[in-house]
């Protein structure tokens, strides 16, 4: 029996074929020489103690490409678990935000699709705690081959609840393959994580001038990175508590994907508080645009899921494309401005940093 492949909401030609892919590489070949990798993502010491005993702020902590650290109703939860220092023959451009043996006990780990700068297994194994994994659907016989028991795989629209933390796989149009031969034979998404409560009314502004002052004078620190390079910050500057305190209780973690419709019906069904979405790897457009949204696309499809905060992912990792980190965040820059969305809510982390999350006093969520 032919096992099944999974398609695409919409009918999308995917520029994944050997005479595109090599047509790509043609050009990348002429392309690189001409590209500037000197500027690295800025970097913050993580706040380990923080990070280990916290179970009741929520918090985001990035550790690099779409990897991140979530604190959300007393779980500690990761995504796209990828601490690898090369993808292929390229080696990683930056350090991860927090080194893999500081990482907590994680609860729950949530994968978007099964391409490499998405899952190490590598990874994976050397992550300590329960680890609950949720997958789409297709990957989890897969990952049981591995080792992995608790291993717990969805289709779009589908739900499971963990200790009052409700996680929804939700569409993305995108692709996935690990070898030759298993192209698109599971499934690719995001995730929406949300507290106890969050179906809770449109969000108070709360502290809003406070809070946007603070997110301001915060991107446009993160934003100015040429200054950065690769130093660390001194010590005590950027540090978590100097990030805004705002109401928060259902996170989007969009995973890869091209522009399509249904980021509107995502936010449709959702009240997303912050979306953690893709801005690179998008260069060529005409081979990546099936896949990846551009910065542009970025900024469309935030608008369309209809969320209060966005944090850039998938940039400054891996030469995984032909953009580089700064083309990224100044392309994303360039149309915030154009489309006259305030600064506060364009939230740029630098790596390790935590950006600490409070519920507004009006929601009666439990942790």
């Amino acid at each position: 029996m032919r096992n099944k492949r999974y398609v695409n909401q919409d009918q999308v030609e995917q520029h994944n074929s050997l005479k595109q892919f090599k047509r790509w590489r043609q050009e990348r070949i002429r392309k690189l020489k001409l590209k500037d990798y000197s500027y690295r993502v800025p970097q913050a010491e993580p706040d380990l103690p923080f990070l280990t005993g916290n179970r009741e702020i929520p918090s985001i902590t990035w550790v690099g490409h779409s990897t991140f650290l979530i604190q959300l109703g007393g779980l500690n939860i990761v995504t796209d678990p990828v601490w690898s220092g090369q993808m292929a023959f390229q080696k990683r451009l930056a350090p991860p935000g927090i080194p893999i043996e500081d990482v907590p006990p994680v609860d729950v780990v949530l994968v978007s699709h099964s391409h490499y700068d998405h899952l190490s297994i590598a990874s994976l194994r050397r992550l300590t705690g329960g680890r609950q994994l949720l997958v789409p659907a297709g990957l989890s016989a897969k990952l049981k081959m591995k080792g992995f028991s608790s291993v717990k795989e969805l289709h779009w629209w589908e739900s499971v609840t963990i200790k009052g933390v409700k996680f929804t796989f939700v569409p993305s149009q995108h692709w996935t393959r690990r070898n030759p031969w298993d192209t698109n034979s599971s499934h690719w998404g995001g995730w929406v994580m949300e507290t106890a409560g969050a179906h809770r009314p449109v969000m108070q502004t709360h502290n809003r001038e406070e809070t946007a002052q603070v997110m301001s004078a915060s991107y446009q620190e993160t934003a100015a990175a040429s200054d950065w390079k690769t130093e660390k910050p001194e010590k005590g500057k950027n540090r978590p508590s100097e990030r805004p305190a705002v109401p928060a209780s259902t996170i989007y973690f969009a995973g890869d994907s091209g522009y399509f419709r249904g980021f509107k019906e995502i936010g449709s069904r959702f009240q997303i508080d912050v979306a953690l979405m893709p801005i690179g790897a998008y260069e060529p457009e005409w081979f990546m645009s099936p896949q990846h949204v551009s910065p542009e696309e970025a900024l469309q499809a935030f608008e369309d899921t209809g969320a209060k905060w966005f944090v850039p992912m998938h940039y400054g990792a891996f030469k995984l494309a032909d953009d580089t980190p700064r083309e990224a965040l100044d392309r994303l820059e360039a149309e915030r401005c154009r489309r006259c969305l305030e600064e506060e809510r364009i939230v740029v982390l630098p790596l390790g940093e935590t950006w600490k999350l409070t519920k507004n006093s009006d929601d009666h969520s439990t942790s």
